[in-house]
């Protein structure tokens, strides 16, 4: 009588945006899982605002989008005068992998025919987490549909749910400010003379803009305000007036005042963050990805680039531990050990660009705060990491330290694979 299969492992991602979509694809690469997703929504919609796609971004998602056809990262300039300030070039990075800055939904689409959507659920809010004593989780949902995994990914954005349930003592927190997103026809921003057709940041002594050609006719015109008013905070996307918009940016340089006025809709979003969290795992069976594991408001611009990098190494430490006949906890403890200490040094960084913010309220002028700001917060200082050399050195190192204890693991191992040439 032939023998009979292993069960699959049941995998549930809480969450269809980017991060649960690009989880979604690399788990079904792996033929002894089984994988559902589940979305809150009634159907995937998002507004249409930008999402920059990085140098390491393309390394987890190989589309031909949109990307700058002088072939630079992003210029700086004054909001006052316009001057130019820096450009970044990207003469290290391969031309196909060069940051690219496209539509939301365009990169929604993409991710969207890789997805086998049978698999799919929406209308799924999901409202209860229950441990069994297998190890296994029970999810509930608010339409009373109920599912059992034995690995629980929320990709469920800053708000997650899945986190709550990691860590229920969590708190997020109102930051103070709010980000305006706009649209406008990219024919009538390009008819303005002198506007770059590029990525370009505006900066300014309290606030700074963000335009950018998202092509299609499309242009991007984004902004992070500090709000003085003693006003709760506004609901998530909700519609706000080009006046509203213009009047915080009076004292910028004439074409953007030009630019501004040619919006067609603009929305404000009231942003939220929370402390970094001590791990990105919880329980031997849940992983945190995307704005689940690290609520940051989306402060560097890199939220699709991180969503994709915490599939890539997710998925790849779930078929470690399974090729080597480990525990899942295994995996997500070598996830853990790759994604927490990437995060931790993000929020090091922001808590340096806060003491840099507070130091420049003693600068008076315009143009020196605009140039100081270059020189504290884009001092070419900053680098981020390979995922996939961190990710290699991560599991050659685990294997390596495992070799040593010749094999007792406390119990954990099952059965060892022989083979890893494919890792």
């Amino acid at each position: 009588m032939p023998a009979q299969s292993p069960p699959k492992l049941r995998v549930g991602i809480i969450g269809a945006g980017p991060a649960g979509l690009a989880a979604a694809i690399e788990f079904a690469k792996l033929p002894f899982v089984e994988t559902r997703i589940y979305e809150q929504a009634r159907e995937l919609r998002e507004m249409g605002a930008g999402i920059s796609l990085h140098h390491n971004t393309w390394r987890m998602l190989d589309r031909d989008l949109f990307r700058p056809v002088d072939g630079h990262l992003v210029q700086h300039r004054n909001g006052r005068t316009g001057e130019l300030l820096l450009s970044t070039g990207q003469e290290d990075t391969p031309a196909r992998y060069h940051q690219a800055r496209t539509l939301r939904t365009v990169l929604q689409k993409a991710l969207l025919r890789s997805v086998d959507r049978s698999r799919l659920r929406l209308s799924s809010r999901l409202i209860a987490i229950v441990e069994t004593s297998t190890g296994a989780l029970r999810l509930r949902f608010e339409d009373g549909h109920e599912d059992e995994v034995d690995l629980l990914v929320g990709a469920d954005g800053i708000r997650s749910t899945v986190r709550k349930f990691a860590y229920p003592d969590y708190r997020l927190t109102y930051t103070g400010t709010t980000a305006y997103r706009a649209l406008a026809d990219a024919s009538d921003i390009l008819s303005i003379p002198g506007f770059p057709d590029a990525n370009t940041f505006w900066h300014g002594p309290q606030n700074r803009l963000y335009t950018c050609n998202l092509r299609n006719n499309v242009y991007e015109i984004a902004a992070r305000v500090r709000l003085t008013e003693d006003a709760a905070p506004v609901s998530w996307g909700q519609e706000a007036s080009v006046e509203d918009f213009g009047a915080r940016f009076k004292n910028f340089a004439p074409m953007l005042q030009r630019a501004i006025a040619k919006i067609k809709v603009v929305k404000t979003y009231a942003l939220f963050n929370g402390p970094r969290l001590p791990r990105v795992v919880s329980h031997g069976s849940v992983a945190l990805i995307g704005d689940a594991s690290h609520p940051l408001a989306g402060e560097f611009g890199t939220g699709a680039g991180c969503a994709f990098e915490d599939a890539y190494v997710l998925t790849r430490a779930i078929r470690w531990a399974h090729d080597r006949g480990y525990h899942i906890r295994n995996g997500l403890d070598l996830f853990d050990q790759v994604r927490t200490p990437h995060y931790h040094a993000m929020y090091d960084i922001l808590d340096g660009f806060a003491r840099s913010s507070e130091s420049r309220k003693k600068i008076t002028s315009f143009d020196d705060t605009a140039n100081q700001i270059m020189e504290d917060e884009w001092n070419n200082e900053i680098s981020w990491l390979i995922v996939e050399d961190v990710w290699h050195q991560a599991w050659r190192a685990e294997d390596a330290r495992r070799s040593v204890l010749d094999g007792d693991n406390d119990g954990e191992k099952v059965t060892r694979a022989e083979s890893t040439s494919h890792l």
